[in-house]
């Protein structure tokens, strides 16, 4: 198939809509509902990303799409009891695959809710029956079992996108888009993020483990297909905090830092023990946790709001405790798709754990960002490759 007709473009007054290709056959095939624009711009992206994220490391991998960027992404480490509890995989036997995208749907369940996923293997059993849970718009994947594509094409009333991706399928080395009627061309972005980015270490502490360089090119290949300015936090081989599309770098390491401390309150033992109402449903439990967790906490905890939500009021989580509880967040790898000004973005990515960094340096401040690392004992690599996406 050479063309492919979509509903609209970005907006529904955005018509006629289609995807095609100049020679060739679309490395795509439709096997269930109907992709939109967005859709496709979400699953293209994702693919290439878990296919990235494999290949760096060997295990699968997941991502949850938003909007062109990921809310999430991960590969497929076992998960604590915790995390199984905080992820609701509930009795769900774990695969590999499963545990990959429980972890990158889990990061930022409210970002992630309406995602696009993924896969970078074959769809299983266990991985559709976690999709099943969630609203999610659809799934990209190199294939699908039996039972699993059983499981997807029940999804919204049978419209759910499947898409199934050729993974031999390789870009033209230029690629062209339009803007304002104005065509714009430009190389395909090949870079390869592998070790030997990791090797110009900038500061007094040159001491990599295995699992932070893993978490430090997981963290860089995120980046690669995140809309810019971009700042990724990761964790045990996924992303805890994305900030993305942001004018400002400090603002990028706020608002990925700010989702990783959200992921990390998740686990504190006053959530945990919250006492929701049975007939809760995830996306509601996730948002009342969201705002217990934050300063607004007296909207979920009011006089009477309570009642909503719990079977008895909780007790108040205060300020205190919450940053007491974040200070217990350690061996956070940062990643950056352009140079840090500021030590100040180093001052903010150590209040959430980080301790290794990797940026393309390049920066008039470098020595400013390199004495604040210094300061905190923090490896800090330059890799000389600027990470921008649009």
């Amino acid at each position: 198939m050479k063309e492919m007709e979509l509903k609209y473009g970005c907006n529904p007054n955005q018509k006629p809509a289609r995807v095609y290709m100049e020679e060739g056959e679309l490395p795509v095939t439709v096997v269930n509902g109907k992709p939109g624009y967005i859709n496709l711009l979400d699953a293209l992206n994702g693919w290439q990303l878990v296919k990235e994220l494999t290949e760096a490391t060997g295990l699968p991998a997941a991502t949850s799409f938003k909007h062109v960027s990921p809310a999430g992404a991960a590969i497929g480490r076992p998960l604590s009891d915790t995390l199984k509890k905080i992820y609701y995989t509930d009795d769900v036997e774990l695969t590999p695959l499963a545990c990959a995208y429980a972890r990158a749907r889990g990061a930022d369940r409210m970002s992630s809710f309406g995602d696009f996923i993924a896969l970078s293997h074959k769809c299983d059993k266990a991985t559709a029956l976690l999709i099943k849970k969630e609203v999610s718009d659809g799934i990209i994947a190199p294939g699908y079992d039996d039972d699993a594509l059983e499981i997807l094409k029940a999804k919204k009333k049978g419209g759910y996108c499947v898409l199934q991706i050729d993974p031999s399928y390789v870009p033209a080395a230029t690629e062209v888009k339009q803007v304002f009627g104005v065509t714009f061309e430009q190389g395909h972005n090949f870079v390869k993020l592998d070790d030997e980015c990791l090797k110009n270490i900038v500061t007094e502490n040159k001491s990599l483990s295995k699992e932070e360089r893993d978490n430090l090119l997981i963290s860089l290949i995120i980046l690669k297909y995140t809309q810019s300015n971009s700042v990724c936090y990761v964790k045990d081989g996924q992303a805890i905090g994305i900030g993305a599309g942001q004018q400002s770098r400090i603002h990028c390491t706020r608002l990925a830092g700010d989702k990783a401390d959200k992921w990390w309150l998740r686990q504190a033992p006053q959530v945990l023990g919250l006492d929701f109402k049975a007939d809760i449903k995830r996306a509601d439990r996730d948002n009342t946790i969201d705002v217990y967790t934050s300063d607004d906490a007296e909207d979920v905890i009011g006089e009477g709001e309570w009642q909503k939500w719990f079977n008895t009021k909780p007790a108040e989580f205060t300020r205190e405790e919450r940053k007491a509880w974040i200070a217990k967040n350690t061996d956070v790898a940062v990643g950056s798709d352009a140079f840090f000004p500021f030590g100040d973005n180093i001052e903010r990515a150590h209040r959430s754990g980080a301790k290794v960094i990797a940026q393309p340096g390049g920066s008039i401040r470098d020595d400013n960002v390199i004495e604040t690392c210094n300061k905190y004992g923090m490896v800090m690599a330059f890799t000389g490759v600027r990470l921008f996406h649009h």
